[in-house]
């Protein structure tokens, strides 16, 4: 499978009430290498950062102390 350069991640989680919020942020490849061996994603701040693979599987990278990342769902932007 191709290497994307970007990708659009989402991220869902239960609101207040019934609810659900969804977040969404677009991560860009840098030149590292995740523990997996897959390249890593980092939104443009440098605080999301996500090792995915060419199949579409994200495991999210903790950037700082205190971080507990969700996995979000990963879309390719051609």
């Amino acid at each position: 499978m191709k290497t994307m350069d970007r990708y659009r991640l989402t991220f869902t989680q239960p609101g207040s009430g019934t609810g659900v919020v969804t977040d969404e942020v677009v991560v860009e490849r840098t030149d590292a290498l995740g523990p997996g061996g897959n390249p890593v994603y980092c939104d443009p701040t440098g605080i999301l950062r996500a090792e995915i693979s060419p199949a579409g599987e994200v495991r999210m990278l903790a950037s700082g102390a205190y971080q507990s990342p969700i996995n979000p769902s990963a879309e390719p932007i051609p």
